[in-house]
């Protein structure tokens, strides 16, 4: 007789469609990706925050500059000499008559050293404001050489029409703020001191002139001039002689060679650097002689050093009275030397943020290998969090960054980062060997970041190599993974 008291069989409720597709697995590869995408926010927002303390950090170096004295422009000497000429203007009187008049008139004449030697000695140094700093230095520079006689025959101009005795050497320094000393001029045993020009003449930035009496009617002397000088960042000299020598030397390890001309030699080491150039006049802009012409020589079209392409503008051209053409140089015709911080973390900073949606989305890869290998689940908003701590990396490296330098940061950040996850993944498995494995794979992927750091020429190429070796690694594992058990299921 069948015992009636034991209850009927029953099927175990299958699972509704919902429940089927929350604990799909390619519904939540689906959901990590776009959770990944979602994080491109908060990275975003991290760039944006690095570039404005670094835009913060470019103001407090300009304003330091412009206290200590801005990048400085050396150029010169060139004399100039005032001659008289005569020239026509027609009046009309009130009958309607032409009447012609002849006038006189004042302009210079303008003539170039044969041969400059440029010799500088630069003292950068680092001066801080606050958390920033700025590159600044104090120079001495020593300009010597000789002019040759005018040839006045091609100005087509006569002797007595020159004001010998009011004869002048022009020099140009960018910022007469880091004048330290008044520049002297010694020429035939006598010194003479340079004073700002009076604005007639404006062949530079910033003009200074000195007075030379040229009585004897020859130029042919041989001159020394001495600069005593502040500036920041750069240093850069404008070759106006016929052949010009340049030689710099100075204690920076970091020393960048900008301009239109690359040293002829170059000595770089850990203390100090030297460095000499040899200029011909083929590529200047402006003749040996000339006349008429008093405006700028050179125009500024970019002060900024840079890692950025150059522009080429037009250059423009002013025409002189006896035809010569007088044209616009830039810093494409000059030599310049840039003094390089050594460490720039708001440059480190944003190169490793720019690696940040790859370290977050090989984190999530290897995180959502391990929950499929030890069958261990972990929770979207897990992932969420794990992401959110893998961005404020980012910030904990900008802000730590600015106090104690990038590589300190970036070992603190990183230590702090991978703790923090590794004890977030032991407590969700509860499994140690899980937690050590994955904060080496965390410390893995930071060490790679900071290794790309250090290069420059080769960062490309083994940034590609490393992850394509992550890529096949990862591969590696995919195949001990039975894939279509999940659809089974």
């Amino acid at each position: 007789m069948e015992n009636q008291n034991i209850p009927p069989a029953f099927n175990a409720p299958q699972p509704s469609f919902f429940e089927r597709l929350a604990n799909s697995v390619i519904v939540k590869l689906g959901i990590i990706l776009f959770l990944v995408l979602l994080l491109l926010i908060p990275m975003e927002l991290i760039k944006d925050l690095i570039g404005e303390r670094k835009a913060r950090e470019r103001s407090v170096s300009y304003e330091i500059a412009s206290k200590w004295g801005n990048q400085q422009v050396i150029s010169g000497p060139i004399i100039g000499i005032p001659y008289r000429y005569q020239y026509s203007v027609s009046t009309t009187d009130d009958k309607g008559k032409v009447k012609t008049e002849t006038e006189v008139g004042q302009d210079y004449i303008f003539l170039a050293s044969k041969q400059l030697h440029v010799k500088s000695v630069v003292e950068p140094e680092y001066l801080k404001r606050g958390i920033y700093q700025s590159v600044v230095y104090n120079a001495t520079v020593e300009l010597t050489g000789n002019f040759d006689e005018l040839d006045l025959q091609k100005l087509d101009i006569k002797p007595e029409d020159l004001d010998w005795a009011h004869a002048k050497v022009f020099i140009g320094l960018s910022d007469l703020k880091g004048v330290k000393s008044v520049p002297q001029l010694t020429v035939d045993g006598q010194k003479l001191e340079f004073q700002v020009a009076n604005g007639e003449v404006s062949l530079f930035e910033q003009t200074m002139a000195a007075d030379w009496d040229l009585s004897g009617q020859s130029t042919k002397q041989r001159f020394a001039i001495h600069l005593d000088i502040r500036g920041s960042k750069s240093f850069t000299v404008f070759p106006t002689g016929n052949e010009t020598d340049i030689a710099v030397s100075g204690k920076w390890s970091n020393p960048s060679f900008n301009g239109g001309f690359l040293p002829e030699e170059r000595t770089v080491s850990d203390q100090d650097f030297e460095a000499t150039w040899r200029i011909p006049s083929f590529s200047r802009k402006f003749p040996q002689q000339w006349k008429g012409a008093k405006g700028r020589l050179y125009e500024i079209v970019n002060y900024e050093p840079v890692y950025t392409e150059y522009d080429y503008p037009s250059t423009a051209v002013a025409v002189a009275s006896a035809g010569q053409s007088v044209g616009t140089s830039t810093e494409q015709d000059m030599v310049q030397v840039n003094f390089l911080e050594t460490v720039n973390n708001y440059q480190k900073t944003t190169r490793v943020a720019k690696y940040g949606i790859l370290v977050v989305l090989l984190t999530f890869t290897s995180l959502f290998f391990t929950e499929i290998i030890k069958k261990q689940r972990v929770h979207i908003v897990q992932y969420v969090l794990i992401g959110c701590a893998m961005v404020l990396f980012y910030s904990l490296l900008l802000a730590v960054g600015e106090h104690i330098g990038f590589n300190w940061a970036y070992l603190l950040s990183a230590l702090a980062t991978i703790l923090l996850i590794a004890s977030f993944i032991y407590g969700i498995t509860k499994d140690k060997k899980v937690g050590l494995v994955f904060s080496a794979i965390l410390a893995t992927f930071y060490a790679f970041i900071f290794f790309l750091m250090q290069l420059q020429d080769y960062a490309l190429i083994v940034g590609t190599i490393g992850v394509f070796i992550i890529l096949a690694v990862l591969m590696r594992f995919s195949i001990k993974i039975n894939w279509y058990q999940f659809e089974r299921k």
